[in-house]
Formats: C-alpha cells, sequence, structure tokens
C-alpha cells in the first residue's frame, strides 16, 4: 500500500506545524481517534507517533501530517513531512533506549513499519496489533515512490545513503584509526542529546546565540557521522574493540563541521550552566569529540591521519577506555570495585568490596554511593559529583587518594582509592572504582596442591562466575582494559577460535633441559589431546646459534627486572605475560594457587589484546578436584612442562576445571601449547601456559629447555616477591599496631590520618602520637625516620616508644626530651636518622592555650586561626635524630587562639620533585585557610584528598583545635 497517496475511509488526518509543543498534540490526536481500539493498542500508537513527531520536527523540519486509522485486529499510526531527501538516520538497535532512540522503540513496538517516500513527500508509518497470526518482515527500506537519491537502500545501507542524500556532491575517504567502541557510543549518544535539547531550547525562544540555520546543520552532520561511522561499526567483528573505520565523506563538509563543532561548544557552556537538561560531557568524551572533528576537517583538507591513541589524554584517561565494560568485569575483579552511573548510583559491585564494608554484593545494587561515605565527607562528595558533571573536571579522576570509606557497622575503613570513567556496550559513561585497602593482601604463596573451595559472590548464574554458568555463558560480557601496554586478568569461555599473526621474532630452543613424557598422568578419560613431555636438547636435534642464545638469554633478563621493578606481584606477573605474549607466543596465562590453595587467574596477555575474548575478567577458578584430568590439573599435579599439538577438547572434560581451561583455548584459538609448573623447593604452586596460533610456526619438543630455564626463574621470581610482600606485610602490621588511638580531652578536638605510599612499597617511617603527661599538658608527636623497608618501622617503633617513656618520666621542656631522646637513638641505631617534632599544649579548658614545641629537622607546624589565616611555627628549629645528640636543642612557645588550628604533618603530604619547597608549603598555607572552619575530620581529609593524590612517600598529619568550654 502506498501510505502517502492511499488511506481508507476510516483514516483521521491532522497538519501541525514544526513547533516542539505539537508533539503533545499530535499525541492527543491519535489517542482521541483510536479510543475505541483499547487502551494498551492505543497508549503505544500514542507513544510511537511522539517518537515518529520527535524525528519529523528535528530532521525534516516541514509541516508535518498525522494519520491514523484503526485495523481489523490492531491500529496503523503515520508522520508525513515534506522533506523526502530528509532519509532516515538510525541508529542501531543497542540495548539502552534514550534520546535519538525513536526509530529502536518503533522496531522494538510495533507489528510492522516502513517508509514511503515519493518526489515532494516522505511518510513513516507503523502498525500495532495485539496477537495473532506473525507480521511480514519489516524494514526502513522505501517501498514506493522515487527516491531522488538513487536506488532504494536497505538496513544498514540506509544511514549511508542518508548520509549523501544531506550533503551531495563528490567524496574523499576519512579515515578514523584506533577508534574505540564504546567511547564513540558514548560520544554519540551525548552529541545527540545535546543538540536535541538546543532545538527544544531555540522553539522555546532560547537560541543562545546560535542562528536557527546554524542548528539545523549541525543537525545534519551529526546525522551524516552518525551514519557513516555506525555503518561501518556494523562491519566490524564483533570480539574487536578498537577499529580503523575508511568513511567516505562529502567532500564539502568541512563548513557543516566546523558548525557543528560551534554549535556544541555552545551547547557545552550552556549545559554546563544548567540550562540544558543533558550534562556537559566529561573530559574524555570531550577530548573524543574533538578527536573525530579534527580527524574529519583535517583530512578533507588533505591531512594524514592520527590514531586516537597517540592523542595526549586527560589525566584520569587509561587504556580502560579502549574496551565497554560491562557487570561481569566488576564481578570477578581481583580487587574491590563498585560500578555507579551518572546517577550517583551502584549498578554493580564484587564480593570483594561488599566483603570489604560489610555488605552483600547485591545489597550494594541500587544504593547511592553515599552509603558507603562517611557522614562528613558526603557534602562533599556530593559537590565534587555534581561539579564534574557541570564541569567535567575531577582532582580524583585517574589518581589514586586515600580516604575513608564507611562500613556498614559505622566503622571506618581505609582505602586507596582509583576511579575512572569507562564505556559501556549501551553507549553509557560509567564509573569505575576500585578500593584498594591500605594494607595491600597477601601475595600468593607456593605450596602443595590441595582440593580448593571454589568461593565467589553469589551472583546471577550459580556458584561459579557468571561466564561458567552455561545460561550465561553466550552474554555479550566484555572485558576490562587491554592495549598493548596492558594485560589483564580474564576468565575463559566461549567456542570461537581466533588467530592472530606472529609479528615478532621468537627464541629457539636450547640444549640442556629434560621434559616429562605424555605417559606421565595420563588416563583413559579426561587425557590432553596429543599432549608430549619434554626431550632433552639433544633429541631435538637442533643447535642454538648465537642470536637466539642472545634473545633467550635477552628474555630471560626482561623476565627478571619485569618481577623486580613491580610495586606488586600482579603487576609483575601482568608485565611478564605482556613479554612472554610479544616474543615468545601469541597468548600467555599465569594461574597461582593462594594460600588457602584456591586456582586464580592472576593473568592474561595477547599479543593483539583487542582479540581478548568479551567475557574475559579476574576471579577464582573452579576448584582442582579428584575428576579434574586436563592438562592444567595434570601440571598443578606436577607434571610438566607438557606440549599440545592441539587444543584441548571441551567434549573430553571432566570436571569444570577441565571446561574452563578447553574454553579459554576454544575462544582465543591455539595451533599448539607448552603448559609448565610453577614451583620452588618441589612445591607446585602455580601453572604457566603459552600458546601459538599459526599451524605453521608450532611449539616444538626444541622448545621445552628453553621454557623450563623460564619457568625456573618465573618461580624464583615470584617467590622472591611473595617473600618481599610478607616483609612488607610484617612492616605494615607493625605500622598500623603502632597508630595510637588518640586521647580524649574535653577542650581539644583531635584528627590524625596515615597514608602509605601509593608508588612504593607500602611501609615507612612516619608515625604520629598523642598522649597526656603526668602534669595534665597534652603531648603531641610527629616524626619520619629515614628508610622505607622492615628497619625502618623497627626503628620507629622503638623512637615512639622510648620518646613515650622519657616524656612521662621527665617534666621538661621540648627541646630538652628531644635531647634525651637523640642519646637514646644514637646508642640503639648509631647510622639511623629521623625527623620529629616534640610539643605540649598547655591552658585550662577555658583558655587561654599556648603550644611548647621542638624541632629535630621536622617541617614546622602550621597555625590556621578560625578566620584563615595561617603561618608556621619555625622557631624552635633544630638539627635530625642521630646527627650530634650533645647539642642542646632549642624550644619555642607559641599562643593558640580558640578555634585555631595546628597541623604536624610528614613532609610526603606537601613535597614534589617537580616543585621548590617553598611552592609547596605555600600551597598548603592556601588549602588550611580554606578549611579552617570545618570539622577536623573534614579537614584532615579534604588535605588528603587534594595533596595525597599519588603520593610517592608515606604521609602522617595530626590536627588539634583548641575549643573553649563555658
Amino acid at each position: 500500500m502506498d501510505h502517502i497517496s492511499q488511506q481508507p475511509d476510516t483514516a483521521h488526518t491532522r497538519k501541525f506545524p514544526p513547533r516542539p509543543e505539537n508533539v503533545a498534540l499530535a499525541r492527543h490526536f491519535v489517542g482521541t481517534v483510536l479510543e475505541d481500539a483499547g487502551s494498551e493498542l492505543r497508549e503505544t500508537a500514542e507513544l510511537l507517533v511522539s517518537e515518529l513527531m520527535t524525528n519529523a520536527i528535528l530532521h525534516a523540519r516541514t509541516e508535518t501530517e498525522v494519520s491514523a486509522w484503526p485495523l481489523d485486529h490492531g491500529v496503523h499510526v503515520q508522520v508525513t513531512d515534506q522533506r523526502p531527501s530528509r532519509l532516515l538516520v538510525p541508529q542501531g538497535r543497542l540495548p539502552l533506549l534514550g534520546p535519538g532512540r525513536g526509530l529502536a522503540l518503533v522496531e522494538r513496538l510495533a507489528s510492522r513499519y516502513g517508509v514511503d517516500a515519493d518526489a515532494e513527500r516522505k511518510t513513516v508509518w507503523c502498525e500495532v496489533r495485539p496477537g495473532g497470526p506473525p507480521s511480514p518482515p519489516s524494514s526502513w527500506q522505501i517501498t514506493t515512490g522515487a527516491d531522488p537519491t538513487g536506488p532504494a537502500p536497505d538496513g544498514a545501507d540506509m544511514r549511508s545513503a542518508a548520509a549523501a542524500a544531506i550533503l551531495s556532491g563528490p567524496t574523499r575517504t576519512v579515515t578514523l584509526v584506533d577508534l574505540p567502541g564504546a567511547l564513540y557510543l558514548a560520544s554519540q549518544q551525548h552529541r545527540h542529546a545535546l543538540l536535541r535539547e538546543m532545538v527544544l531550547a531555540a522553539s522555546a525562544g532560547q537560541h543562545f546565540g546560535v542562528r536557527p540555520e546554524d542548528l539545523a546543520a549541525a543537525h545534519d552532520m551529526s546525522n551524516v557521522i552518525s551514519a557513516c561511522v555506525t555503518t561501518e561499526l556494523e562491519k566490524q567483528p564483533a570480539a574487536a574493540y578498537i577499529h580503523t573505520l575508511r568513511l567516505a565523506f562529502p567532500a564539502d563538509a568541512t563548513r557543516a563541521v566546523i558548525t557543528l563543532r560551534h554549535v556544541l561548544d555552545v551547547a557545552e557552556e550552556v549545559a554546563r550552566d544548567e540550562r540544558l537538561l543533558a550534562w556537559p560531557a566529561l573530559p574524555q568524551n570531550r577530548l573524543f569529540r574533538q578527536w573525530i572533528l579534527d580527524q574529519i576537517t583535517s583530512q578533507l583538507a588533505g591531512g594524514s591521519p592520527v590514531a586516537w591513541t597517540v592523542v595526549p589524554r586527560e589525566q584520569s584517561a587509561s587504556p580502560a577506555e579502549l574496551v565497554p565494560v560491562d557487570a561481569t568485569h566488576v564481578w570477578a575483579s581481583r580487587v574491590p570495585t563498585i560500578a555507579a552511573d551518572d546517577e550517583n548510583r551502584i549498578i554493580a559491585a564484587n564480593g570483594t568490596a561488599a566483603d570489604l564494608l560489610g555488605w552483600q554484593a547485591d545489597e550494594l545494587v541500587g544504593q547511592r554511593l553515599t552509603a558507603l561515605i562517611p557522614e562528613h565527607l558526603r557534602e562533599r562528595h556530593i559537590a565534587a559529583f555534581n561539579s564534574l558533571l557541570l564541569t567535567g573536571r575531577s582532582r580524583i579522576l585517574g589518581r589514586s587518594v586515600p580516604l575513608p570509606a564507611l562500613h556498614r557497622d559505622g566503622r571506618l575503613v581505609p582505602i586507596r582509592l582509583f576511579i575512572q570513567t569507562q564505556g559501556t556496550t549501551d553507549g553509557r559513561t560509567v564509573f569505575i572504582a576500585q578500593l584498594t585497602p591500605r594494607a595491600a593482601p597477601r601475595a600468593p604463596a607456593p605450596g602443595q596442591y590441595g582440593e580448593s573451595r571454589y568461593a565467589m559472590p553469589a551472583e546471577p548464574g550459580g556458584p561459579y562466575p557468571p561466564e561458567t554458568a552455561e545460561d550465561l555463558a553466550r552474554t555479550g560480557d566484555l572485558p576490562p582494559p587491554g592495549d598493548e601496554e596492558f594485560t589483564v586478568p580474564v576468565a575463559d569461555a566461549g567456542d570461537t577460535f581466533v588467530t592472530s599473526p606472529n609479528t615478532s621474532p621468537r627464541p629457539s630452543g636450547v640444549a640442556g633441559a629434560e621434559g616429562e613424557t605424555a605417559a606421565e598422568g595420563e588416563t583413559e578419560e579426561g587425557a590432553a589431546p596429543q599432549v608430549t613431555g619434554g626431550t632433552s636438547g639433544e633429541a631435538s636435534g637442533e643447535e642454538t646459534d648465537g642470536p637466539a642464545l642472545e634473545r633467550q638469554l635477552s628474555l630471560l633478563t626482561d623476565i627478571a627486572e619485569a618481577l623486580s621493578s613491580a610495586s606488586s606481584l600482579d603487576e609483575g606477573l601482568q608485565r611478564v605475560c605482556k613479554l612472554l605474549s610479544q616474543q615468545l607466543a601469541d597468548w600467555s596465562v599465569v594461574d597461582l594457587l593462594d594460600e588457602s590453595d584456591q586456582l586464580q587467574r592472576v593473568c592474561i596477555s595477547h599479543r593483539n589484546p583487542w582479540e581478548l575474548p568479551a567475557e574475559a575478567c579476574a576471579g577464582r577458578l573452579p576448584p582442582v578436584t579428584e575428576a579434574a584430568r586436563g592438562p592444567l590439573a595434570r601440571v598443578l599435579r606436577g607434571a610438566g612442562p607438557l606440549l599440545l599439538t592441539e587444543a584441548p577438547s571441551l567434549n573430553r572434560t571432566g570436571s569444570p576445571l577441565d571446561t574452563r581451561y578447553a574454553r579459554l583455548f576454544a575462544q582465543l584459538g591455539a595451533g599448539s601449547a607448552l603448559i609448565a609448573p610453577l614451583r620452588v623447593r618441589g612445591a607446585v604452586f602455580g601453572a604457566l601456559t603459552l600458546a601459538r596460533t599459526d599451524p605453521d610456526d608450532p611449539f616444538t619438543d626444541a622448545d621445552l629447555p628453553l621454557i623450563d630455564g623460564l619457568v625456573r626463574n618465573l618461580s624464583l621470581g615470584v617467590e622472591n616477591a611473595r617473600l618481599y610482600q610478607e616483609t612488607r606485610q610484617i612492616a605494615e602490621r607493625l605500622q598500623h599496631s603502632l597508630l595510637p588511638v588518640l586521647p580524649e580531652i574535653p577542650h581539644l578536638q583531635m584528627a590524625a590520618r596515615y597514608a602509605p605510599s601509593s608508588m612504593t612499597a607500602q611501609i615507612g617511617g612516619d608515625w604520629y602520637d598523642s598522649f597526656r603527661v603526668p602534669n595534665g599538658d597534652t603531648a603531641l608527636v610527629i616524626g619520619d625516620v629515614t628508610g622505607h623497608d622492615l628497619e625502618a618501622a623497627i626503628a620507629m617503633s622503638q623512637l615512639r616508644s622510648m620518646l613515650r617513656g622519657i616524656a612521662i618520666d621527665r617534666h621538661e621542656p621540648p627541646g630538652e626530651i628531644l635531647r634525651r631522646l637523640d642519646m637514646a637513638q644514637h646508642s640503639l641505631h648509631e647510622e639511623s636518622t629521623a625527623t620529629c617534632i616534640y610539643a605540649l599544649v598547655s591552658g585550662p579548658e577555658s583558655g587561654p592555650w599556648e603550644l611548647k614545641h621542638s624541632s629535630a629537622g621536622h617541617l614546622p607546624p602550621l597555625l590556621t586561626t578560625e578566620d584563615g589565616d595561617t603561618r608556621y611555627l619555625g622557631g624552635a628549629a633544630g638539627l635530625l635524630l642521630g646527627m650530634d645528640p650533645d647539642l642542646p636543642r632549642p624550644h619555642a612557645t607559641d599562643c593558640l587562639p580558640p578555634h585555631s588550628t595546628v597541623l604536624l604533618y610528614t613532609d610526603g603530604l606537601i613535597e614534589r620533585r617537580d616543585e621548590s619547597l617553598n611552592d609547596a608549603m605555600a600551597r598548603l598555607r592556601r588549602h588550611t585557610a580554606a578549611l579552617a572552619r570545618k570539622p577536623l575530620d573534614v579537614f584532615c581529609d579534604e588535605l588528603l584528598i587534594a595533596l595525597s593524590a599519588d603520593n610517592a612517600d608515606d604521609i602522617a598529619l595530626l590536627a588539634v583545635r583548641p575549643v573553649p568550654r563555658t
């Protein structure tokens, strides 16, 4: 039927000018015409005509004609405009419906739909039926009349035709290199929302300095970009997350792109002033949008493409933006992780985060983030979050900040917070927060194989992670960050073979090591397919030439360096996996047994990171039960290294662990693989898997000696890292055990904070203390022992104890107390040095008060009055402890006004390598002045937020405020 020229006698028609308020009038008109059709059909028709009218007003911008009539088993509605050259631009069927998704909504709700056009008009129509026989297939193909732009397009080609129809003439190729699909979808949705809001504002008389013709041109150009990019994205492999797209753009589009940029810039400013409903773009979205527009204008003018991955980023950027994220990434992360939307609401949380804060993971979903924020920081959080959405600027995005989190029972949990933005599969931008406890988790420890309990948070899909449950095995779950400089933990799933080219030279085998025969551990039911054991280097019949040996030694050296230079075992293993995937294999995996004999997938790396499976996420693996007989289980029992000449079969798995391992091979593809045990002193504590996908370059027996030497070095490196982390944790526990409970004194408010370094081992010699001395004065202490190791922590604990004993035993001025402490320190640690301030607050409850203090090479106390005046109390500076214990030490006395704040702090709070000490101290004064009237808890936490992000040194601070009691 030609819906333009043919309508039944029961049809009712009404014309409307192109004004936004007519959307509601059209909806009311259709509801009246279809009043007898039943409430469900009528309401659906009203909704769909609203979407079609909105599209016509935004894009055709002509008088529209709305028609509706009842059918035998349903209703029919249609909208006709007078601009057939403005073809439909479907945005794709994304899971999330929102602005710009009108046609997708029609596709979901209508029984049939379509578009007719002739030389003068275009009609978009749909039918809604309650059920009955299935309707014939529908599409947005033009079915009748003449299309002035040429042959009628269908499906994805409709978007390209729409783009060509808007700006005709010759075209030029624009290449967008390394375009992240998730980030593009988020950027596209935000661009459409801004333009839609600008049109609505213009209809109400608010033009914000944008001419109507410029707004129309911007809309049209936005549709061209959407049509071209979306069409090409639909042609990309589903498993790819970054793309290089070659787009045909109208050669004369430069002016329209410049107009679009101008309109969007104006819209951003108006949105920041809260005069639009849409939020301004977040930093990365804004930068990404600018990159796309710059690439179009530059290449249309003859410039060369510039890849997105080489564009300088905001500080908050990370490789995470390249890959979309979803709930399974959060659920299975080894780090406590929470995801929140732009409404400040938690949308996903993993069991680790829930355990840390005393919740169940499913209880956190739907909660406001403020449920996890201490009361004294909630107002600040809400203000900062709103400021981020309005301005796109944040002090903490992409930075590691020490903060307290709120436990469910009301206590504070010290964490280090790292937040980044990331796109989702449906085009939204979400906030991913990692809440790392200040005390680092214990590293996986080597130990004998034992059956492990598979413990995971109770999530949909059963006791195993979603990717191992059958009903979720084929979900579109997306992985965490991955690029050529980032490796990620994964959980294996899927059944698609993926191959990748070999682009790096690989070392050949060397002689002199031995492996196992295939017969060892062989079983009749679950034997690994085509597994052979290692042979001696002589069996290979090859000799290692000089360059090959040099490459092998270089690889072993790089592995040792990767482990020794990393700040954590996980980070070191990620670096190792990356090296192996670049130089020896196409992909590599490290699985470790932890101290409870639970198997963890620690790391996976792929030569082409975008080929990592969508289910790539961290988490515990199923237990190594007696039924587990696959190659991984055999290796964990002591076999190997094993050579696989084909991938394990999914049809020959005897346990969940075997299934997971076989799925990993099916997903990533493998023509051959080597699986080797990681062991120390005879105890197996993990396994290394190396796989090559190219059947023309497989692993052979000649590679076994190299692998044997490699895993020996790797095992020793892991053991050393474990011992180092154990030593660090002992020091941390010692250090945290020495942090005192501050005394409760009616007329003195007190608060203190300690934050370990975010860059190095989380131990150091910083400490603070406060206690009452026998005469009733309050002692304040802060200090810093040289070093960042267990010895520094031990020396700090001894200094603290000695100072307490001397101060309580001797009623002497602070300078004399420090002199005695220096003598004691010199006798115990002759080569050790430290800085320290010892101060006494004296005065009755109603005031006045004074501060008597002495400094041993420490930064001076900072006094901030209630009115925000600041000054450093530097009148009692002396040498460091450990320099010359015989020298007398000065002391000074300063008055403390009521409600003033004395801040004692260590150098980690202010010192920066690229900044002079004077500038750093001036910055601290500005911050304390701004916080002069804030409660002390807020005072301290705000200082940490502002000054300690990514701190390279540990930090201690102690704040005291005298408050008169009447």
